[in-house]
C-alpha cells in the first residue's frame, strides 16, 4: 500500500537550503519515491495561515519511506539541509483499496 512522506518545511537560508534540494531528487528516486507536491502554490482553507514550505512524496510502501529516510545517502543530504531550514516530516500510509 502507498505510503506518503509529508514535510512542512520554514526555509531559513535559500542558498545552503538549494544544495539540499540538488541531492534529494535523486535518492527519492533511488527509493522508487515521486514527488505529488513540492512547494507550489497554496491556499490555507481553514486555520491559521501556512507560510511553510510543503512537500508531499509518495513512496510504494511505508517500509519504502523508512528506507529511503534511514538511507546513508539521506541522511548526507539531511546534513546539507542544517542550518538552511526547520521543519516536520511525517509518513503516513494511504488508503486500503476498497
Amino acid at each position: 500500500m502507498a505510503a506518503y512522506l509529508v514535510v512542512r518545511v520554514n526555509v531559513t537560508d535559500q542558498n545552503k537550503f538549494r544544495e539540499y534540494l540538488k541531492a534529494t531528487p535523486a535518492i527519492i528516486a533511488k527509493h522508487e519515491g515521486r514527488y505529488i507536491a513540492r512547494g507550489g502554490e497554496m491556499v490555507t482553507l481553514e486555520g491559521p495561515p501556512e507560510t511553510r514550505r510543503i512537500v508531499i512524496i509518495e513512496f510504494p510502501s511505508l517500509e519504502k519511506a523508512r528506507q529511503f529516510y534511514d538511507s546513508s545517502e539521506y541522511q548526507d543530504a539531511r546534513r546539507l539541509r542544517e542550518g538552511a531550514a526547520v521543519g516536520e516530516i511525517i509518513v503516513v500510509e494511504g488508503v486500503k483499496p476498497a
